[in-house]
């Protein structure tokens, strides 16, 4: 019979709670017990002057200080000295036992002379018909379990008055003295998570008993004083994660068998990448650096571990079966779980059905498969696009991924430096097509048009619920002038970004709600940057402004999932903008990717106009040629009337009552069209022949587009009452029939032969160049070209011919020469002058096996020809060039001596670092997209669409 019970009272002040106060109904309660405490000691934690008064009054035998750092465990350390009687109770400042507690418990100790521990049920602070714990178990791998957290109180375990478990909550746990000295106390190394449970199965070594005792009710508050506190913030659910994590992995070492310990510590940071990656998975991000670092500190304490496994051997006196009934069984944990998560499924809103086929969505997607094949036939025939900005991809998957990342690019003497972000997306689309990686671009080109109306219909889904209007906006994105152009103009990173745009959309939309959707926005954020650097500005601009609104209508709540949208991004470009601001050239990074080509319109009124009705040059698609030579002539801009419905209507959705939402789209639109605006009178970049080229807008206008449409479809959904309904259909079909007109010269300028689109040569080099090329071996080729000036362009190039993917806008926007363009002048002038030595000796020794002049063009100077003339018989002189013979891409040259490779990239751990950390974000963007059925369940109780709903009407 314990004839005298020592409390211990822990007490640590926290700013967000009133600690005094706590403390104070504490004390009222340990005075109101009908079975008084003998003694009662006090460890004040870095104690207020509010709080030192209660203890000195609180009439405890002993009051010790302490710093606010002291732990639980290490506090209740600090008064064992002090400790006298048969029991010890276990109380911090937040513990409030009821009149009776005391007593429960002491009695359950005085009948049960095998039972060690026993403790009350913890019931909330506030609310005492909720039990906050009631014992506790854990799994066979040590996930620690409550057995009734959480529940509602309804007298359900009072049955079991004294039912055994393996542990418990440690606040208002009685320990025999004897016990607690012969176990130690409590383990310090837990880190304040599952000292109860530690302390109980340590109980059960020895031969002891642990029991709850239900009809003992002891209210807590959670300050986190002793266990763990509330998950009222995210500091605390942080801390809650860490030190939960903590115990576990302790645990795991200390209970697990001598032998398997070292396998346990070397699995502890292959365990932190798995949970790490589930966390993503489970759309639980905030759980990854509490894990991590769990992990980092127990696989460094190993005095720790060993001292707490000395402690367990010094006293077991049972074996770990004698309480395997007392473990929850996997079973039993799933049951548990599925109940709790499925309570209260039904009684929540359910997603109206997606209409994809029943809505005719299938069918237009088919329609448009008809079309692009109308439109393109000669694709099938073509096995790579050229033309425009269009180039031939690496031979290989491996070198398409070798060019997405730092290091030696394949243009240039001797450039090292990081690739732009649009390679990584062509390394991803060649991947497609790995045998051929070229024709993955031809397979895009023909699955264009289908994939812009899939993308347009999934996009209109945010902002209404008919099927009619929903294949509307799916037509009139597919219908958008800029992609028609950019598909017949050979532009791969517009047509790229057209069709990631409505996926954006659909996915920033709802990004607030879900990790699975910010997960998904980041990537395509990413992606349509990598397509057009220059709408970084607008697209910076609607991130802010979904912060704030994120911030100010929710509270914050979903801001974390806006943030971390530009985090790929900032990964991807990071390298770039380091050595654009390094080379002083910020301007730079707004360059368009891929190979440089002219804009081929001024920035003059007449191209700002055609911008401002969607088209991004002053052809306005083909119709100034035709409206200018036809019969009647007319001026070009008549073709801007064809818009003009689609831009009424945009307008009007400001007076239906969905007006917020519209005018979050024309902001959209009014950005886009600023960013066309400049894009056009911007040259930050030069062709290969060195003539400055402006940045192409067409990007630009496909956001500005993409708000036209979104607002346009907003005025026929909403702009629309009940009674004038059979409007919507007119107005649909209006604006999709003046759209096909608008765009009917650019959908058949490829079939009419008027476009720049054609069928590509495999290399852009002589045949046998690309043969010796696709080897191990990487072989460099000096292209020379003579200009109308008289003057030369020179470049080197490596492997099988200039790929697409191998462009670099670091190249493109120096506007001042390096040593390596130096040295480049200096070889091509020592090699075209009969009286220069040993230039073929410095071709070799910086591994370049090829020279070509390139072939004459239409229209040739008379200056390029006798340069022309002038190199090639220079290049015949010389001893060490083989003559190849001429070739269609010009005439070749072959080094005769030994050729040295290559030489590596300077700093190759530096690029090996940048891929790893560029690998691992875009790694955890991509499991954070990947859904589960937890986020399909909660994505199926909320609308598709975004924003205030207009009143639902009849389909």
């Amino acid at each position: 019979m314990p004839a005298r019970v020592h409390a211990l009272l822990v007490v640590r002040p926290d700013d967000r709670t009133s600690t005094a106060a706590h403390l104070e109904r504490t004390l009222e309660a340990l005075r109101a017990q009908t079975r008084p405490v003998d003694a009662l000691t006090i460890v004040l934690c870095d104690p207020d002057a509010a709080v030192t008064e209660l203890a000195r009054s609180s009439g405890a035998e002993g009051v010790i200080t302490a710093s606010a750092a002291t732990a639980y465990a290490s506090a209740v350390r600090m008064a064992a000295p002090r400790l006298s009687g048969d029991a010890v109770w276990l109380l911090a400042q937040d513990t409030a036992p009821e009149p009776t507690a005391l007593s429960e418990l002491s009695a359950a100790l005085e009948l049960a002379p095998l039972l060690a521990v026993v403790a009350p049920k913890l019931v909330g602070w506030e609310e005492r018909s909720q039990i906050v714990s009631l014992g506790v178990s854990m799994t066979r791998f040590g996930r620690a379990v409550g057995l009734a957290d959480g529940e509602l109180d309804q007298g359900q375990y009072d049955a079991d008055a004294d039912a055994d478990v393996l542990g418990a909550d440690v606040r208002g746990m009685l320990v025999r003295m004897p016990v607690w000295q012969q176990l130690d106390g409590l383990d310090p190394a837990l880190g304040g998570a599952d000292e109860g449970l530690d302390l109980g199965v340590r109980a059960h070594l020895a031969g002891h008993r642990v029991s709850v005792i239900t009809a003992a009710r002891v209210a807590v508050a959670g300050d986190g004083t002793a266990g763990l506190p509330a998950p009222t913030t995210r500091r605390r659910r942080r801390k809650v994660a860490y030190a939960t994590r903590l115990a576990q992995l302790h645990r795991r070492l200390v209970y697990a068998p001598a032998p398997a310990v070292p396998l346990h510590w070397l699995s502890l940071l292959v365990l932190a990448v798995w949970r790490a990656a589930a966390a993503l998975v489970s759309k639980q991000p905030s759980r990854v650096l509490p894990e991590w670092g769990a992990s980092i500190v127990v696989f460094w304490r190993w005095a720790s571990v060993a001292r707490a496994r000395r402690r367990i051997r010094r006293t077991r006196a049972s074996s770990w079966t004698s309480f395997a009934a007392l473990r929850i069984s996997r079973s039993q944990l799933r049951q548990r779980l599925d109940a709790d998560g499925d309570a209260d499924a039904a009684s929540r809103p359910v997603r109206e059905e997606l209409r994809f086929f029943t809505g005719g969505a299938a069918w237009i997607v088919l329609a448009a498969v008809v079309v692009s094949l109308a439109a393109f036939p000669a694709l099938l025939a073509w096995p790579v696009l050229g033309g425009g900005a269009l180039a031939p991809l690496s031979a290989t998957v491996s070198q398409l991924w070798a060019e997405a990342g730092y290091g030696l690019r394949s243009i240039g003497l001797d450039t090292t430096g990081p690739a732009d972000p649009f390679a990584a997306l062509l390394a991803l689309i060649g991947s497609v097509w790995p045998f051929d990686p070229s024709r993955a671009l031809v397979l895009l080109w023909l699955a264009a048009v289908p994939l812009a109306v899939l993308g347009g219909w999934f996009a209109a889904t945010r902002v209404t619920s008919r099927s009619l209007l929903r294949n509307t906006g799916a037509v009139l994105w597919a219908l958008a002038p800029t992609f028609w152009i950019a598909l017949g103009d050979g532009r791969p990173a517009v047509v790229i970004a057209h069709l990631l745009l409505p996926w954006l959309f659909y996915a920033g939309a709802v990004a607030h709600r879900s990790w699975a959707a910010a997960g998904a926005a980041s990537l395509l954020l990413a992606g349509v940057l990598a397509c057009v650097p220059s709408s970084a500005p607008a697209l910076i601009v609607l991130w802010a402004l979904t912060v704030m609104l994120t911030l100010v209508a929710r509270r914050g709540a979903g801001v974390a999932h806006i943030v971390w949208i530009g985090v790929p991004a900032i990964a991807m470009f990071a390298p770039l903008v380091w050595t654009q601001l390094r080379a002083g050239s910020p301007w730079a990074l707004v360059a368009d990717p891929g190979v440089v080509v002219g804009s081929g319109s001024p920035a003059g009124a007449a191209t700002r106009l055609a911008l401002a009705a969607g088209f991004p040059d002053d052809g306005y698609g083909g119709w100034a040629r035709l409206l200018e030579g036809g019969a009647v002539s007319l001026p070009g801009w008549t073709a801007a009337l064809l818009v003009a419905p689609l831009v009424a209507a945009a307008l009007l959705s400001l007076l239906t009552p969905r007006w917020m939402v519209a005018a979050v789209a024309l902001v959209v639109t009014m950005l886009g069209l600023g960013t066309a605006f400049v894009a056009v009178g911007v040259q930050v970049s030069h062709t290969a022949t060195g003539d400055p080229a402006s940045l192409w807008p067409g990007g630009a206008l496909s956001l500005a587009w993409l708000g036209l449409c979104a607002a346009a479809i907003i005025a026929l959904d909403a702009g629309l009452p009940y009674r004038d309904r059979r409007l919507r259909p007119i107005g649909a079909a209006v604006l999709m029939a003046t759209l096909a007109i608008a765009v009917l010269p650019a959908a058949t300028s490829v079939v009419r032969d008027r476009a720049p689109l054609q069928n590509g040569p495999a290399s852009t080099l002589p045949a046998y160049v690309a043969a010796q090329g696709r080897g191990d071996a990487v072989p460099g080729t000096l292209v020379i070209t003579p200009l109308a000036d008289g003057s030369v362009a020179a470049r080197v190039v490596w492997g099988a011919s200039d790929t697409l993917n191998g462009q670099s806008t670091v190249l493109a926007t120096r506007t001042s020469a390096t040593p390596a363009d130096e040295e480049v002048a200096q070889l091509v002038a020592d090699l075209v002058t009969p009286t220069a030595e040993d230039a073929v000796g410095r071709l070799a020794e910086r591994g370049i096996r090829f020279v070509v002049v390139s072939p004459a063009v239409d229209g040739e100077t008379d200056r390029a020809r006798a340069l022309r003339l002038t190199a090639t018989t220079a290049l015949d002189q010389r001893n060490e060039l083989d003559d190849v013979g001429a070739t269609p891409k010009g005439t070749l040259w072959r080094v005769t001596a030994d050729v040295a490779p290559r030489a590596a990239a300077p700093d190759p751990h530096l690029g090996a670092v940048i891929t790893i950390v560029q690998l691992l974000v875009v790694a955890a963007a991509l499991l954070l997209s990947v859904p589960t059925a937890t986020s399909r369940r909660q994505a199926r109780r909320t609308s598709r669409m975004v924003g205030p709903r207009a009143r639902e009407e009849e389909r």
